[in-house]
């Protein structure tokens, strides 16, 4: 997008304009929806992966193993996190099947990983916040160290631990007859396994975090205008330059902007602030 600020395409470097706010943002949800619709025709490929699989059709595929017994589905989600010794990947989608109890021991099990030095990030589907279990959960794992995001419409249920293992879980009962509940699909390292694992990073740096804080729902004109330039692209001298600021004061509020928005690059920041109606 550094095209929409290219001070070449005006004739000179003290010669340029920034699109109006509205396409500059449009351009960025365009993007933000190619990525999704990539991300959901992946998670359509592994569902049907999943079914085959679930089926006994998934031949001798070494790296794929089907669990439909509750009990051991929960062993080895515990089994993933003990295991971890670096991070815990996870997608939250519901149904929300766990019990409070059971949620109270995951949270013991998360504690004592986390104070091992195990990184947890989990992306949680928008409608945790109005679950009555997992949002107190999500806000206590959060408080505990949780690096924590939310994102509406995730494609799937999903757990990584480390590089070895990961498990894909899903509703039963797609079939006449099948009973209710959840199955679940091991998959060790491969090359669906690099998949999912691509899969949540690209979800990752799509996700709003949920722990942002230092800046409020309101922002004035000059933080507003800050934002759309930068995601169109513009420098902090570009910047400072159209508002006839300083570029210490610039860069002084795309710090508090991207801190504020839990935003790591410009273009993250220009999404977010989008997806929260700011811009």
């Amino acid at each position: 997008m550094h095209d929409v600020l290219d001070p070449a395409a005006w004739g000179g470097e003290e010669s340029w304009e920034a699109l109006p706010p509205a396409q500059s943002v449009e351009r960025l949800l365009r993007r933000d929806a190619a990525l999704r619709t990539a991300l959901h025709r992946t998670g359509a490929e592994l569902e049907r992966l999943y079914r085959s699989a679930g089926r006994g059709d998934a031949g001798h595929y070494g790296a794929l193993e089907v669990v439909e017994d509750p009990e051991r589905i929960l062993a080895v989600s515990r089994q993933l996190q003990q295991a971890a010794r670096r991070q815990v990947r996870v997608i939250d989608v519901p149904p929300y099947s766990g019990t409070s109890g059971h949620y109270l021991e995951q949270e013991v099990l998360q504690r004592e990983r986390m104070a091992a030095g195990v990184v947890y990030r989990t992306i949680y589907h928008g409608s945790a916040f109005e679950d009555p279990v997992a949002w107190p959960n999500m806000t206590r794992m959060i408080k505990a160290g949780e690096q924590a995001r939310s994102l509406d419409d995730p494609p799937m249920k999903l757990a990584i631990g480390d590089d070895d293992l990961a498990v894909v879980t899903h509703a039963a009962g797609d079939r006449p007859g099948d009973r209710p509940g959840v199955v679940s699909l091991l998959i060790r390292p491969s090359g669906l396994f690099e998949a999912l694992a691509n899969v949540f990073e690209t979800l990752w740096k799509l996700a709003v975090p949920v722990s942002a804080a230092g800046i409020g729902t309101q922002l004035d004109a000059r933080d507003r205008e800050i934002l759309t330039l930068m995601a169109a692209g513009a420098t902090d001298d570009a910047i400072a330059r159209h508002l006839g600021v300083g570029r210490r004061t610039v860069v002084r509020r795309v710090s508090a902007l991207l801190t504020g928005l839990g935003a790591t690059t410009r273009f993250q920041a220009g999404v977010q602030a989008a997806r929260r109606g700011w811009l």
